[in-house]
């Protein structure tokens, strides 16, 4: 080898030659940037047969190889997903569901309270019915709507005399919870009673927490009474009561004056006391009503007056000991005393039970503890509650 074609520092020629030309290269002078169309170069950088001559198309090549190399694998991503986003199409069914799936919860909802309203439930095949009327609250006249914590004769008497007409009702349960309440609305209950029996009709009394006083008087005509050991039951009496605000009325400066026909026109009144007279007279009147109870109570449990009077000083008694004085006849709950019906009707089998009056949810939001209801009961019985002659209770 000659040593011109060695340079001094050892290195080759033809090295020096071929990176002298790549740096004379127009490659690196030109601008490099990538057209819109994504091609890099002219139709001389393009794949052929024929192999490339420099370096300058050796580097083209490089760089076309490798951008149609991605638009190669993008394209194929397009084809194999024409949806570039199809989670966001995933779950639109979702809020249909939702809203079907509340729909058919408030369907079967409905359909429930429905049913139980009607009864439905215990032995649907059967067409012979007991008939569950509630009795619950103070007994009062008077048309007050269901759920106010007040029980009218307008209201029971009603719905005794629905299950009387009904061809299917065969016996009635009264299920009572009641600390008593008007005599008159009483006597009016156990007529409606009396009328059902004398079509032979049996009537049990299922008693719940308390049936006393005016509750007592109407379970004592029906056939058959069941409490709990611990209901509160009896109270047989009548109270009357008269409220005297006159030293009231005196310290605050109110004065009265009243023009009566007769002696007794204002007796009651808030504004004065009872006169001696009025005192007799008012205890002549309670004694009266007493002698209805007592009467009713004996007729109804098969006992003589004396008998009980002498249970009759007003006392509560426990379900257990009003059984041992035959005041009820045996101790259970609400079931025992409709398969009880059942039984004194002539109903075999289970019976299909039927509640006339049973709370609704309606009646649950109108007797709730707002201020508005509690208002609207006041007015229905303030002709009870504010009666200026006192209030007689049974």
């Amino acid at each position: 080898m000659s040593d011109e074609n060695i340079n001094p520092e050892g290195t080759n020629s033809k090295d020096l030659s071929g990176d002298d030309s790549l740096q004379s290269s127009p490659h690196n002078g030109r601008d490099s940037s990538v057209p819109d169309n994504g091609t890099y170069g002219t139709s001389d950088n393009s794949f052929g047969d024929s192999v490339p001559d420099g370096p300058e198309k050796m580097v083209d090549q490089g760089i076309h190889v490798e951008v149609s190399e991605n638009k190669e694998i993008k394209n194929k991503s397009l084809s194999m997903n024409p949806n570039p986003y199809p989670q966001k199409k995933k779950y639109r069914w979702m809020p249909y569901l939702l809203v079907v799936l509340a729909l058919v919860t408030v369907i079967l909802v409905s359909l429930a309270v429905i049913s139980s309203n009607f009864g439905v439930g215990r032995s649907l095949g059967s067409s012979e019915k007991v008939a569950v009327i509630y009795i619950q609250g103070t007994i009062l006249t008077g048309n007050v709507p269901e759920g106010l914590g007040y029980a009218t004769s307008e209201e029971i008497t009603e719905s005794i005399h629905k299950a009387a007409a009904d061809s299917g009702v065969k016996a009635i349960v009264l299920r009572i919870n009641s600390p008593g309440g008007s005599p008159a609305a009483a006597q009016e209950i156990v007529e409606e009673i009396n009328r059902v029996q004398a079509k032979g009709i049996p009537v049990v009394v299922s008693m719940g927490d308390l049936a006393a006083s005016a509750a007592y008087y109407i379970s004592a005509p029906t056939d058959y009474i069941i409490a709990n050991p611990s209901t509160n039951t009896g109270s047989i009496g009548v109270i009357w009561v008269f409220q005297n605000m006159s030293a009231s009325y005196n310290q605050t400066g109110v004065n009265y004056y009243v023009a009566k026909s007769g002696e007794m026109k204002d007796m009651g009144s808030t504004w004065r006391g009872l006169t001696d007279e009025e005192k007799e007279y008012a205890d002549s009147m309670v004694m009266e009503s007493y002698e209805n109870f007592v009467t009713e109570v004996s007729e109804g449990r098969h006992m003589s007056k004396s008998e009980v009077k002498a249970l009759a000083d007003g006392r509560i008694y426990t379900g257990t000991r009003a059984k041992e004085l035959g005041l009820v006849d045996s101790l259970g709950n609400l079931y025992d005393a409709i398969d009880k019906a059942a039984e004194l009707g002539g109903i075999s089998g289970e019976p299909k039970v039927e509640y006339m009056n049973k709370a609704s949810l309606s009646k649950l939001l109108l007797g709730s503890d707002s201020g508005e209801s509690n208002e609207t009961a006041e007015q229905f019985v303030s002709y009870f509650e504010e009666s200026p002659y006192g209030k007689l209770l049974a």
